[in-house]
């Protein structure tokens, strides 16, 4: 477990060391015994216990991406609600990280892609968690109500041994989830190259608006 423990501790945003953080988790898994046990229940906790919301992801609020500030506020966008998983997995004892790389989503509305000016989302975060001797890749980013409504089905679910990611087709065989450029795995959220990859890619909308709704959109 040496070679892990980078995996394990709390860093700024994975910040178990705050009680209500550590609290939630070891409520989560009361009662459970294996890391398996352990691993699904946290996962399914974060996925449609945290609402999704996709206008919280800001990257100039250091505070916004925090695990404590996520559960506190009861919603999150991807990165956010990765960080909250590692960071419960991390608070019960199971090694976690993040991982980050761009995806085309392509059943996105057609306003969010206006929005946007493209249909990638840069710097889509996911966990991954050392279970049993084998990392497992999740992505607890659409709460079941948000994925029905949106049509973003299959729903992402997790069986403590297959990886858990959006799929790359709809039930019907439609494209829908692509994954692009790989940004690689941190221990802890890289806030500097988000804002970075953001600023380039975005551009103005980013620097200006921080994905607002459109109706507080300037004209």
């Amino acid at each position: 477990m040496d070679s892990m423990k980078e995996y394990l501790g709390p860093t700024e945003f994975l910040d178990f060391d705050k009680k209500n953080v550590s609290d939630k988790a070891f409520e989560i898994i009361n009662g459970l015994k294996s890391e398996k046990e352990k691993a699904i229940a946290l996962f399914y906790w974060v996925r449609d216990n945290i609402k999704y919301n996709m206008y919280t992801y800001n990257p100039s609020n250091r505070a916004n991406l925090k695990a404590s500030v996520t559960l506190r506020r009861g919603n999150g966008f991807c990165m956010s609600k990765a960080v909250l998983l590692s960071t419960f997995a991390r608070a019960v004892g199971i090694p976690a990280r993040i991982h980050m790389v761009d995806i085309i989503n392509h059943k996105i509305p057609d306003w969010i892609e206006e929005l946007m000016g493209t249909r990638t989302f840069h710097c889509h975060g996911y966990s991954e968690l050392y279970i049993e001797g084998k990392w497992r890749k999740l992505t607890p980013v659409f709460d079941k109500d948000t994925a029905i409504k949106a049509g973003y089905v299959p729903i992402v679910e997790f069986d403590g041994e297959n990886n858990a990611l959006l799929a790359p087709y709809d039930e019907e065989g439609n494209l829908f989830v692509e994954y692009a450029e790989d940004w690689g795995i941190y221990t802890d959220v890289p806030l500097e190259k988000i804002s970075k990859i953001f600023s380039k890619n975005y551009g103005k909308i980013y620097d200006k608006y921080q994905f607002q709704k459109p109706d507080k959109l300037e004209s």
